[in-house]
């Protein structure tokens, strides 16, 4: 099975229910136009045959309401399926970047982007296979009628229509290749607007605003021309299959002209045909949108698999919570208190070679070294962000065989080099939908509730995008305070106190390293001094190990680091 078939089987598979109910629902707005037709064959008979005929008149408006009451009750009922299903795949993509086992490709814009139009165009092609169903059943019915009343006439009316399949197939390349560049340029505009936003203050500082919109300008030209003709080439396709249609009903009337004058073919016969005729167009059209989408659905297919990582399925059923009610607090996984953990020959890229790595309960180990050195990328691969090359890690002598779901808060939680704050409340980015139960003492060890304490609103304090209403010391703390919330066995921090003044540092690792493990990547003189042990990179190798004075009677690479004027200690 093709990867885009197994897309739309799983989309169809993981809410099966609501699907087949709401295709069933749909099934009487494509079926009751034969009743439709057969009703106005006999209207016009009877006007033929000089006959009122208003009870039939009253039944076709009665086919008609009810027709119009399905439509309204079977789309309320789809789009529930149709935003579910769009939010499952965006869940499982976020999912799976967040877990460390998915990349965002190129920029988070091209990541938004895939989740906005690639997504639509998935569930958008599975949809189509409701209206598929019931064009089909009615086509099949319709035929059958208007063989049993002129086989010559109904044969001229479905040969236009089967063009429509091999103009479709003609197109397909086309339309997936035109698709293809239209979604990559869209996601350049997408990046490049993300960035203005990100950096108004140094746009404005560099006076680059005109240089700035001319090139989103120029990104919006490139992206309007591809759209035009991805446009042009999927509506080529679409006026192919309503010509047909105009086609099959000139020729009804042709032939249809010879058989009214020897009284063979009725009035009413031709309002059944054409009647016919124009809903007929529904299964040509409808199979002519599929085989457009098709070629998109692939590209799309295709993207999401890029960002949701080799071997991952972005339209499994992963217990995504759909109802109205919120779901029940997640509890954090916990299992057995950190004893050791040990990192052995961790592997990756060009950045770290065969490090080895030993944490035992309640120790503060420092990772320090030049830019460039590996340090991050270190914290990265232990915590599951980032791929192993090879190597093994054990908690408590057992395997972690996925890291980027065993490291996670509960167990591990994680203070990145730079503040990811959001433009929400303290409470919310300290929080991030968990309990409060624990913020209280999370606050406190982090050195911040006098901070708090000067501020007028506290807790529900708007920090502002990325935290800009925050200086830098705050926004580290307030980063400390999150990881600590959760209440993990083992806090990595990345450089967490390069913003801080001394006493303030001296006051966070005072009471943090009281009440965890610690893993700190630093270079500053006051926290290698506290630490149990240093481990020192140099180009993605471990060149020394132990305490701050051993290493500098023994490790060159550490005195060169901590002599003075040396460039070398900025963390990366």
């Amino acid at each position: 099975m093709s990867p885009v078939m197994a897309a739309v089987a799983a989309l169809a598979r993981f809410d099966l229910r609501r699907f087949l109910v709401g295709g069933l629902l749909w099934l009487p707005v494509s079926v009751l136009p034969l009743g439709g037709g057969l009703i106005l064959r006999e209207v016009f008979d009877e006007i033929a045959a000089r006959h009122v005929p208003l009870l039939l008149c009253a039944a076709f408006v009665g086919v008609e309401l009810v027709r119009g009451l399905t439509v309204v009750i079977a789309w309320t009922y789809g789009d529930y399926w149709w935003d579910a299903a769009a939010t499952l795949v965006r869940a499982n993509a976020l999912r799976s970047v967040l877990a460390g086992e998915g990349r965002v490709p190129g920029s988070p814009g091209e990541a938004l982007a895939r989740l906005r139009d690639d997504v639509r165009d998935l569930v958008e092609l599975v949809d189509e296979a409701v209206p598929l169903a019931g064009a089909a059943l009615f086509s099949a019915a319709a035929l059958g009628v208007m063989a049993s009343v002129d086989p010559l006439v109904t044969l001229a009316l479905v040969l236009p229509m089967i063009a429509v399949g091999v103009a479709s197939r003609v197109l397909s390349r086309t339309i997936r290749r035109l698709h293809r560049r239209t979604r990559r340029l869209g996601a350049a505009v997408t990046a490049h607007l993300g960035e203005i936003f990100a950096g108004v203050l140094a746009i404005k500082t560099a006076g680059a605003e005109e240089a700035v919109l001319e090139r989103l300008h120029r990104h919006n030209g490139l992206r309007r021309e591809a759209a035009v003709r991805d446009r042009l080439a999927s509506d080529l396709l679409s006026t192919v299959t309503g010509a047909t249609a105009e086609v099959g009903i000139g020729l009804v009337l042709l032939l249809a002209a010879p058989a009214m004058r020897r009284g063979e073919f009725t009035v009413g016969d031709l309002a059944l045909f054409t009647t016919y005729a124009g809903w007929l167009t529904a299964l040509p059209r409808t199979v002519g949108v599929i085989l457009a989408r098709l070629p998109q659905a692939a590209v799309s297919v295709e993207r999401l698999r890029e960002l949701t990582g080799p071997g991952e399925d972005p339209c499994r059923d992963s217990g995504v919570w759909f109802v109205r009610e919120h779901p029940p607090a997640p509890v954090p996984p916990r299992g057995e208190p950190l004893r050791v953990l040990r990192a052995e020959g961790l592997a990756a890229g060009h950045g770290l070679h065969g490090v080895d790595l030993e944490l035992r309960r309640g120790t503060f180990t420092v990772v320090t070294g030049a830019v460039g050195a590996g340090k991050t990328t270190l914290l990265r691969v232990l915590l599951g962000l980032e791929p192993t090359g090879s190597g093994t890690i054990t908690w408590n002598g057992e395997p972690v065989a996925d890291p980027g779901s065993f490291m996670v808060p509960g167990r591990v939680a994680y203070a990145g080099q730079v503040p990811r704050l959001f433009s929400a409340t303290l409470r919310e980015n300290l929080l991030l939908g968990l309990p409060g139960h624990a913020l209280e003492r999370a606050v406190r060890l982090a050195a911040f509730e006098r901070d708090l304490a000067a501020m007028p609103d506290g807790l529900d304090t708007v920090v502002g995008s990325r935290g800009v209403r925050l200086s830098g010391g705050q926004a580290q703390r307030v980063t400390a305070a999150r990881a600590l919330v959760r209440e993990p066995d083992l806090l990595v921090v990345d450089d967490l106190s390069s913003a801080l003044d001394v006493e303030t540092e001296r006051l966070l690792w005072d009471r943090v390293g009281g009440v965890t493990t610690l893993l700190v990547v630093s270079h500053r003189p006051a926290v290698l001094e506290r630490a149990d042990q240093i481990v020192v990179l140099d180009r993605g190798r471990a060149v020394g190990r132990g305490s701050l004075a051993g290493l500098l009677a023994t490790c060159p690479e550490l005195r060169r680091l901590q002599s003075p004027g040396s460039l070398d200690g900025e963390p990366r």
